[in-house]
């Protein structure tokens, strides 16, 4: 096997390895289990990803062309970590409270969550980073091709194209499966985390390796290292203090603003004591990163032909040398780098397109018309998945056209500067509630302009894209616009001029423009909200509620987040209010927090204007206005206390409305049942009485008479019996008398035995399961329990109007409980008889089947016996019933 072809072998077994551990990570996340995922060593690797192939590779060439110049990429974030540790908590604090998803969200929901910020940093965003990605390709194609250089099998050079292109498709794939599984952005992505902190001990231990192997194996230890060192072309170069001191606050600008930064930095942080870890953990790392570069220049400076990449010789030193294993490490290592800086990158950047640019179209045209259960969040899914790809692609094509000539060499700190032009709007948000839309739109167009015209287009080379005339006589024959001298600054070099002039225009139009313009009400609520998120982590300002209704706002919510998880929410914030059911008052605390939850998912522009499409209107609530009171807060906030009192008012009113109404259909239900009491004990007994007589007083009977009259006084009496069974097993449960039957069965088990009592399949009737994930063992009373499932079933056998009739039996894990739904596809019960239906004069309808209405009171008695709950759900194609059970037997025997 030829080295080239043990390469591919290695790299497709590492690539295995990595799919293996995302999946296991994924997996038990998903089961509750491996506290490890959430360690702060797990953190601090992830934040490896600034260490991507440009770093792994690139700081050794940079420190032959630069010397110590290299050591800037790795001082700026250092002073981030340690200095600003104060400033991160806040962002991180930030991200958390307002359920940030991207850097471009956080940015928006600053300034009065506006998406025409969002979209602005979006494409500045994919702007500068394609060009990254396209980077990282470059640097795993020129490892392959460096070692079929080397190989003496090898006939034929791979071709970088096709290499890149099958690289860029293994990591669209590796990034859709595991960064798209979640439609909750702030849900973790504990498969990729997981993956790229494994990356990080590799990409760590492969650098390391080769340093020893340089330091010890190639120059005789750390002395003669040292005399190489001084003797060196490195030692004598002359670092410019402006280049030195710019480069390290551009590198520190970029660590914060970075779309791949921000994601692991502040959208998969979980607390506070993962930063102080990473303070002093993740510097340490840089500098194990960093510890064997200028040796490893040294060395090959020396040792290396005339011509010779600098950027590979971590690579080329051991392949030279015939050390094959050690460069196969080093490649891996360098493979490391570039995935997991592209794999994070692309799961930001496809976050901010889907929630900014693709969301706010679809829901403009779709005009929000369809409320199938669900359907935002699979076009939310969908767009996510397109923009993974989309942005390797635009990589792939931009490493084309380019050629992997020298305007890839130098973009590292061309995305760097463009990245950097986010900190005025950021940082200004964070500390300054002055700050407003209209500066930070100003600063961020001004500055991007400078930095497309001054440093962006200029890399692609002379008349590439700007014609010669423009470098030479500047723009419109203007010399001081000259893109190398903008306004006469001649000889200095590019990147510190463009990021001078960039910055300080993009500083000044956000300040001017923030002084001359007045914040609207939602940015100062904001502002109040960001500036004091460690003083006071409140909520954003809040909602009037309007004319809301519950289940339009059930509805929109299932939509975006999907059934279950919008009805775990709105069950639980009816379980804070007192209110029975699933649909919670829509006071301004619910609205808060159900705009945040959607945010997870659509980002927070998108969430606020979807809730105000239903709600209408934001309100302003008192400790709002006191943080961002000016000499009329007492007369608005009086205003607000009468309009809060007004509106709880008008709650309560609804309230007692809502309780008048169920206690009237109680008392009619009452009425209904003592009739039909008495009508279901007179029946039988009259039959029973009538032909008991007949076979008294008749002496020529034939057997066959006397047959048939006692097989219709033995159904009536079974008729009465059972009538007569279920008012004594009600008053027993109602009474708590009932001893429960402890057993051990599996819940697929049970729902057959369930299924066969009610009736089974067939006449124009059929059950929908899904036998994988009933295997669930239980630990209760299986005979109760079977009762319920009896009767819901031929309930749905009864009740169900469809043609055929389907009922759908659901089996998921919760939280630790068994959630069992039963939902039909009829007509489902009227909005009007949601409160009643489980009350024991209640029937749920007359058109099949009449009863005594006793089935569902029964139900709720004995799910409440075995420690679970039975409830109704609102919202579903049809009647639907949620049976949930906890499958701890401590919990069931406490209740």
């Amino acid at each position: 096997m030829t080295v080239l072809n043990l390469l591919i072998l290695v790299c497709l077994l590492y690539v295995v390895l990595l799919f293996a551990v995302a999946f296991a990570a994924d997996r038990a996340a998903r089961l509750g289990r491996g506290s490890w995922l959430r360690s702060s060593v797990v953190y601090t690797l992830s934040l490896s990803i600034y260490c991507t192939a440009w770093t792994f590779y690139g700081a050794v060439g940079f420190a032959a062309r630069s010397g110590l110049e290299f050591v800037t990429i790795y001082l700026g974030p250092t002073l981030v970590m340690v200095g600003w540790w104060w400033t991160l908590r806040r962002l991180v604090r930030v991200g958390r409270s307002q359920r940030i998803t991207s850097i471009a969200d956080l940015i928006s929901s600053r300034y009065g969550k506006s998406n025409l910020l969002a979209v602005l940093v979006t494409v500045l965003a994919v702007v500068a980073t394609t060009p990254y990605i396209a980077l990282q390709l470059q640097s795993v194609t020129l490892s392959f091709a460096a070692f079929a250089a080397t190989d003496p099998e090898a006939t034929t050079l791979p071709d970088m194209q096709s290499t890149a292109l099958w690289v860029a498709v293994g990591l669209a794939l590796f990034t859709i499966l595991f960064g798209t599984r979640n439609l909750d952005a702030n849900e973790r992505h504990h498969g990729v985390v997981m993956a790229i902190a494994l990356e990080a001990v590799v990409k760590l231990f492969a650098l390391l390796a080769v340093g020893v192997f340089v330091v010890w194996g190639l120059s005789g230890g750390i002395g003669p290292t040292l005399d190489r060192i001084e003797t060196s072309p490195i030692a004598r170069f002359d670092v410019s203090g402006s280049r030195w001191v710019g480069l390290t606050l551009l590198s520190a600008m970029a660590f914060l603003t970075l779309p791949r930064m921000f994601q692991v930095l502040v959208v998969e942080n979980e607390a506070d004591e993962h930063l102080r870890t990473a303070a002093w953990a993740f510097p340490t790392y840089l500098m194990l990163m960093s510890l064997f570069v200028v040796p490893i220049a040294v060395v090959g400076l020396d040792m290396m032909p005339n011509g010779a990449n600098p950027d590979l010789f971590v690579l080329t030193l051991p392949l030279m040398e015939g050390r094959d294993g050690l460069a196969i490490l080093s490649f891996l290592g360098g493979f490391s780098s570039a995935t997991s800086m592209v794999i994070v990158a692309a799961i930001a950047l496809s976050t901010m397109v889907s929630n900014h640019v693709v969301m706010p179209l679809w829901l403009h045209y779709s005009g929000m018309a369809a409320v199938v259960s669900g359907d935002v969040r699979t076009v939310a899914l969908m767009a996510r998945r397109l923009s993974i790809a989309g942005v390797l692609f635009l990589g792939y094509v931009y490493f084309r056209l380019s050629g992997g000539g020298t305007a890839l060499a130098a973009i590292g700190l061309i995305a760097f500067v463009g990245v950097a032009q986010f900190l005025p709007a950021l940082m200004g948000g964070l500390f300054w509630r002055g700050a407003t839309r209209t500066g930070a739109l100003a600063g961020l167009v001004l500055g991007a302009a400078v930095w497309l015209y001054c440093l962006f287009l200029p890399s692609f080379g002379p008349s590439a894209i700007l014609p010669q005339t423009v470098f030479d006589h500047g723009l419109w024959g203007q010399s001081w616009l000259r893109p190398r001298a903008l306004f006469g600054a001649e000889g200095m070099d590019p990147v510190i001029h463009a990021l001078m002039w960039s910055m300080l225009l993009n500083i000044s139009a956000f300040i001017l423009g923030s002084l001359l313009s007045f914040p609207r009400p939602l940015e100062r609520l904001q502002g109040a909200q960001f500036v004091n998120s460690l003083d006071n982590p409140g909520t954003p300002g809040g909602w009037s509620g309007g004319m809301a209704q519950s289940e339009d706002l059930l509805i929109m919510a299932q939509r975006i987040m999907g059934a279950r998880e919008a009805q775990t929410l709105f069950s639980a914030a009816a379980q804070r209010q007192g209110v029975a059911g699933y649909l919670p008052e829509p006071s301004p605390d619910f609205l808060q927090e159900l705009e945040r939850a959607l945010a997870g998912s659509v980002g927070a522009a998108t969430a606020h204007a979807m809730v105000g499409q239903i709600v209408g209107g934001a309100a302003v609530s008192v400790e709002d206005l006191m943080a961002v009171a000016d000499e009329t807060a007492q007369i608005m906030e009086y205003s607000s206390q009468l309009e809060a009192k007004s509106q709880e008012l008008a709650r309560t009113a609804r309230q007692l409305r809502q309780a008048n109404e169920t206690l009237t259909q109680i008392s009619v239900q009452k009425d209904g049942f003592l009739s039909q009491i008495s009508h279901e004990l007179r029946t039988p007994m009259t039959s029973i009485r009538a032909f008991s007589e007949i076979l008294r007083d008749t002496q020529d009977l034939t057997p066959e008479e006397q047959n048939k009259y006692a097989a219709i006084i033995h159904d009536e009496t079974v008729r009465l019996t059972r009538l007569l069974d279920d008012l004594l097993d009600l008053s027993v449960l109602e009474n708590g008398q009932v001893e429960l039957n402890i057993q051990t069965g599996t819940l697929k088990a049970l729902l057959d035995r369930s299924v066969r009592a009610a009736g089974g399949d067939g006449n124009g009737f059929r059950i929908r399961r899904t036998r994988a994930s009933e295997q669930v063992e239980l630990t209760t009373d299986l005979d109760r329990l079977a009762q319920v499932f009896i009767n819901l079933i031929s309930n749905a056998r009864k009740y169900c109007d469809a043609k055929p009739a389907v009922l759908t039996i659901r089996a998921t894990i919760s939280d630790g409980q068994l959630v069992v739904d039963f939902v039909d596809n009829g007509s489902g019960i009227p909005t009007d008889k949601h409160a009643v239906i489980f009350e024991k004069f209640s029937r749920i309808g007359q058109t099949k089947a009449s009863g005594a209405g006793l089935g569902l009171a029964i139900c709720r008695e004995i799910m409440e016996r075995l420690g679970g709950d039975i409830s109704y759900l609102p919202g579903q194609e049809g009647a639907a019933f949620r049976v949930t059970l906890p499958l701890a037997p401590g919990r069931m025997a406490a209740a």
